[in-house]
C-alpha cells in the first residue's frame, strides 16, 4: 500500500522540481556580480539598479501590459458573444464553424504571423499598437469561445425560459440568469487571453512597428547581444508579482468561504 502512494508523490515531486528548478536558477543568478550566468562570482543588487533606471524596458514592460489588456477585454466580448450565439442557433453548419473558430489555436504561430503581415500590408495598415491588438485578439478569441462554450453546455436552460415567462426581456434574461453563470468562465479566459498575450513573441516580430516594442520581443532580442542577469532580475520581479496576486486571490476566496 506504501508503494502505492510513494510512487504518485515521487512522480509529484520530480514534476515539480523540473517545473520550478528552471525558476529558482534565474532568481539566483539575478543576485550574481558575473554577466555569465553560468558561472558565480558573488552576490550583489546592482542589476535590480539598472533594471530600474532603464526606461526602455519599462516602456516594453508598459506597451505588453497595454496590449495584454485591450486584446484581452476585445477578446472577451467577441469570444463571449460568439459562444452564447452559437449556444443559441441549431443551424446545419454549426459545427464546422466551431471548428473554424478553433483554427487560430492549432495553427503554427508563424503561419499566423505571416498571414496577418499580408492581410495588414494588402490593407495598407501602419504597423504599430493597432496591428498587434487586432493580431492578439484574433489568436485569443478561441481561448474565451472554448471556455464559455463549454459553461454554456452545462447551464440549464429552464431558468432563462422560465424568466422570460415571467416578463423579461431576452437582454434582461442574458444579464439576470445566463451572465452570473458564465462569469466564472469568462473570467477564466480573459486571465489565459492575458497570459498568452504577454506571452507572444512570434505573432508580435511580424506585425510590431519600428516604433513600438513589447516586452517579450525586448528580451528575445537580447539573445543577440548577449543576456544580462539584468533580465533575471526583471523576470524575478515579475515572478514575485505574479505570486503575490495568486496569494492575495487565494486569502480573499478562503474568507469568501
Amino acid at each position: 500500500m506504501k508503494k502505492h502512494v510513494f510512487l504518485p508523490n515521487l512522480y509529484l515531486g520530480l514534476i515539480l522540481v523540473l517545473m520550478y528548478l528552471p525558476i529558482l536558477m534565474v532568481i539566483v543568478y539575478s543576485f550574481n556580480v558575473s554577466k555569465n550566468s553560468s558561472m558565480w562570482e558573488g552576490f550583489t543588487f546592482s542589476w535590480y539598479k539598472e533594471l530600474f533606471a532603464d526606461k526602455s524596458m519599462f516602456e516594453a514592460l508598459r506597451n505588453s501590459l497595454i496590449l495584454a489588456l485591450l486584446s484581452a477585454g476585445s477578446a472577451v466580448v467577441i469570444g463571449t458573444l460568439a459562444a452564447v450565439g452559437m449556444a443559441r442557433t441549431k443551424l446545419r453548419g454549426a459545427g464546422a464553424m466551431e471548428y473554424l473558430a478553433t483554427i487560430p489555436i492549432m495553427a503554427p504561430e508563424i503561419i499566423l504571423g505571416m498571414v496577418f503581415l499580408a492581410f495588414f500590408s494588402l490593407l495598407g495598415i501602419p504597423f504599430g499598437m493597432l496591428t498587434l491588438v487586432i493580431s492578439h485578439t484574433a489568436f485569443c478569441i478561441p481561448y474565451v469561445f472554448l471556455l464559455v462554450k463549454a459553461r454554456l453546455a452545462g447551464l440549464d436552460k429552464s431558468y432563462a425560459e422560465a424568466a422570460r415567462d415571467l416578463g423579461a426581456s431576452q437582454i434582461r434574461a442574458f444579464l439576470d440568469i445566463t451572465m452570473p453563470s458564465i462569469l466564472p468562465a469568462i473570467l477564466s479566459g480573459a486571465l489565459l487571453a492575458i497570459a498568452m498575450s504577454l506571452d507572444d513573441v512570434i505573432i508580435s516580430v511580424f506585425v510590431t512597428g519600428v516604433n513600438t516594442n513589447t516586452l517579450p520581443i525586448k528580451i528575445y532580442t537580447q539573445i543577440k547581444t548577449g543576456i544580462t542577469p539584468k533580465t533575471n532580475a526583471l523576470c524575478t520581479v515579475l515572478f514575485g508579482f505574479t505570486m503575490l496576486l495568486g496569494i492575495l486571490s487565494m486569502r480573499k476566496s478562503r474568507r469568501d468561504l
